[in-house]
């Protein structure tokens, strides 16, 4: 059976305990996109992973590998979210998934602040050299004004990832709800083709 896990991204703490926002798993284009995979028989699962704000990596690990993941299973990540599919898959090189799709992935590089927060350890790892083996296809998403940080992830993902699908669009920001909208067709497309 084909599903999807959907893993958002590093909400500020005031932004994650404030009562009027949507919870990180029902915010952006997420409840849109969890609907269109639903309705392709997809079966979608939306993680809100534990404490988003200070992100744990064994903590995500822990919730994200209480899923099936296998050989028919499309990943997608937002941001930190997309950092942490590039970890794990990084630490587990029997895995082997259909599609791995990275909207604006974050790493983390040193150098570049732009990003508050506490991650710990989450980014301390080389990505592995075969990663491309562990996915029949591997796709990145960024932005042309999305923040510095941002863009070198994107250059490191680029530069260590080979064969890595890129597609770039101008000004859709950090792809979030206020930059382009409740819905994300484009995704939608990876996902399904």
């Amino acid at each position: 059976m084909k599903n999807a896990l959907l893993l958002h991204g590093m909400p500020d703490r005031e932004e994650y305990l404030d009562p009027t926002q949507p919870s990180p798993s029902n915010h952006h284009w997420f409840p849109w996109l969890q609907k269109q995979l639903q309705m392709k028989d997809i079966f979608v699962v939306a993680l809100d992973l534990p404490e988003p704000w200070r992100p744990r990596y064994e903590a995500w690990r822990k919730e994200f590998e209480r899923h099936d993941v296998g050989e028919q299973t499309i990943l997608v990540g937002h941001s930190c979210g997309g950092g942490f599919l590039v970890r794990w898959l990084t630490d587990n090189p029997q895995a082997k998934v259909d599609k791995v799709v990275l909207v604006a992935p974050w790493l983390n590089p040193p150098g570049v602040e732009d990003v508050d927060g506490d991650t710990a350890d989450f980014f301390e790892f080389e990505i592995a050299a075969d990663l491309m083996n562990r996915a029949n296809r591997f796709v990145m998403f960024e932005s042309s004004n999305d923040y510095p940080s941002l863009r070198a992830s994107a250059e490191i993902l680029r530069n260590q990832i080979g064969n890595l699908e890129v597609r770039t669009f101008k000004d859709y920001g950090h792809f979030c709800l206020g930059d382009i909208g409740p819905e994300f067709p484009e995704l939608l497309e990876i996902c399904v083709s």
